[in-house]
């Protein structure tokens, strides 16, 4: 099972959680950040729907592929 830490940073003026190298949208206070990172990694936890997904890979090349909406990774909060 994969593992995805969020973790709260000074950003843009304010501050965001961070996902290896992703940012989520600027909060005006660390407080906020926190709250929405937490929100996040609790969404990300929860089982859905197989489904097919499209990303861009490292490379800028389109990926397709199938998701297993049973496969959900171990999420943590840091900051």
């Amino acid at each position: 099972m994969s593992h995805v830490t969020y973790r709260i940073v000074e950003h843009d003026g304010g501050w965001a959680y961070k996902v290896g190298d992703t940012f989520s949208e600027t909060y005006p206070d660390h407080d906020s950040a926190k709250a929405g990172a937490v929100r996040a990694a609790r969404e990300q936890k929860v089982s859905d729907e197989n489904s097919m997904i499209e990303y861009a890979n490292a490379d800028g090349d389109w990926i397709t592929e199938r998701a297993d909406g049973h496969d959900r990774p171990e999420t943590d909060v840091e900051g």
